[in-house]
């Protein structure tokens, strides 16, 4: 009964709420995950480019190649080791700030190369640039929105990566990969302006003990005529009860290890179902499969990822997290089961056969729509979910470090995979993996949609929340 009467009240007290100026700091935060994706689609037309390039200090062997598509994922881990002490020490919103700076010096090195060495130099500032922005807005933005529409905020954070790869793809259409890096260096640079028009989020600025700044940033965020004190109240209530700062003994605590473990092993999935493998490589997978315009098949590719993104945005507080990793953990198993086949039978017949050619882009369209309905956006959100405040920063670098991590390990070893596994075999592979994440969402992945952060935390601890 009384857990009903707070959710009447809670209902009450949204109603009141204005959210154009959520909104608007969404906005300008998103421009980071937009510059990572400009970063993560670069490689994609540049290394064609750059393993024919006449200047042969600029010209990229196999190996190099390898290299130039896969260091930024290193750089990232970096970033979100980086990232976690950031945004503890000095906040969200100048942690963000700061990233910009690494995205533009690193593009700014890549579009002044004279050897190999700068493009990787480059390459690696843009992953730091990337991890730390991976890390820092999904937490921007779980704190500052509330319950009824954090859901579709936090998938943004995806949509714009996938948007940003999409850009990466169509400039390369028309661009070189000098003019597609200037490009690229627009969108941090815009980030830095805006975001120093935004506020702090309030859950940190209560965790700094500073009262007034966040009854200001609620007002802000939430509107003149919404019960910021009832919420500020609300928030610190959480607080108090945390106590301050992280200590090695609070992994004790299951509202501590138990989401976690969720979190690496949200992360752990994501990166298995084989998903940077194929966005790195579509280009190279369109040529094995023998389309002709294999550039123009890696746009059609983006534009699912921007489609599908943005239709798991808008059902994402109606459908609930697990239902739609459920359906995109399924989704991503066929479609890559389907991959395997069309790769076994290509290995036996004797000349390439123009009919199989369908089934590969009908695997590929498959896997990108489940992926971007749910394995794309939501590890990413649930982890901006589900930590309580003085482990934050902690637990999100854990998550980040090891989604990066295992990114390089797949897309340095991708090809190496498929030599000693056969095509085939590595694409059964990532489907087992599928099986095994939805198996794991099953049993273990907690419902966040329309609970509070306070309240999904209590569930972990195992009480009623506030």
């Amino acid at each position: 009964m009384a857990q009903r009467k707070v959710h009447e009240d809670m209902d009450e007290q949204v109603c009141k709420v204005k959210n154009r100026k959520l909104y608007l700091a969404t906005l300008a935060s998103v421009l980071g995950p937009m510059s990572f994706g400009f970063v993560l689609g670069y490689s994609s037309p540049a290394i064609p480019e750059l393993t024919k390039i006449e200047d042969s200090r600029l010209r990229l062997d196999d190996n190099q190649a390898s290299w130039f598509g896969s260091i930024v994922t290193v750089g990232a881990a970096l970033g979100g080791l980086i990232g976690g002490w950031m945004v503890e020490k000095i906040g969200r919103k100048v942690s963000l700030m700061l990233c910009a700076l690494p995205f533009v010096s690193g593009f700014t090195i890549i579009i002044a190369a004279q050897n190999v060495w700068m493009f990787y130099v480059g390459r690696i500032l843009t992953g730091l640039a990337s991890g730390i922005t991976s890390l820092v807005v999904p937490v921007y933005i779980s704190e500052m929105a509330h319950e009824k529409v954090r859901g579709t905020l936090g998938s943004c954070v995806q949509l714009m990566v996938v948007i940003g790869i999409m850009g990466a793809y169509l400039g390369g259409l028309f661009m070189d990969w000098r003019w597609l890096a200037i490009c690229c260096s627009i969108p941090p640079t815009l980030l830095m302006v805006f975001m120093s028009f935004m506020p702090e989020t309030p859950r940190f600025l209560l965790s700094q003990g500073k009262r007034r700044e966040a009854v200001e940033s609620l007002r802000f965020l939430r509107g003149p005529d919404a019960p910021v004190e009832w919420e500020c109240a609300r928030i610190e209530e959480a607080c108090d009860e945390q106590g301050s700062k992280f200590q090695l003994s609070d992994l004790k605590d299951p509202g501590v290890y138990k989401p976690l473990v969720i979190g690496i092993m949200l992360m752990i999935f994501q990166q298995m179902s084989g998903i940077n493998a194929i966005m790195f490589y579509a280009e190279n997978i369109f040529e094995q499969a023998h389309f002709k315009q294999s550039d123009l098949a890696s746009v059609i590719v983006g534009l699912i990822q921007v489609v599908f993104t943005g239709v798991a945005a808008l059902i994402m507080d109606k459908a609930g997290r697990k239902v739609l990793l459920i359906i995109s953990g399924v989704a991503m198993a066929i479609s890559t089961t389907a991959f395997g086949v069309y790769f076994y039978l290509m290995s036996l017949l004797p000349e390439p056969h123009g009919d199989l050619a369908w089934m590969a882009l009908a695997s590929i369209a498959v896997f990108i729509t489940g992926f971007a309905l749910g394995w794309g956006p939501i590890p990413w959100l649930v982890m901006s979910e589900i930590f309580p405040v003085k482990v934050r920063g902690v637990a999100s670098a854990v998550c980040v470090l090891t989604n990066w991590s295992i990114a390089f390990v797949v897309t340095k070893n991708f090809q190496d995979m498929m030599n000693l596994l056969t095509s085939a075999g590595t694409f059964w592979l990532f489907a087992s993996m599928c099986i095994l994440n939805v198996i794991f969402t099953m049993v273990f992945v907690p419902e966040t949609k329309g609970k509070t952060l306070e309240q999904i935390e209590a569930t972990f601890r195992g009480m009623s929340g506030p």
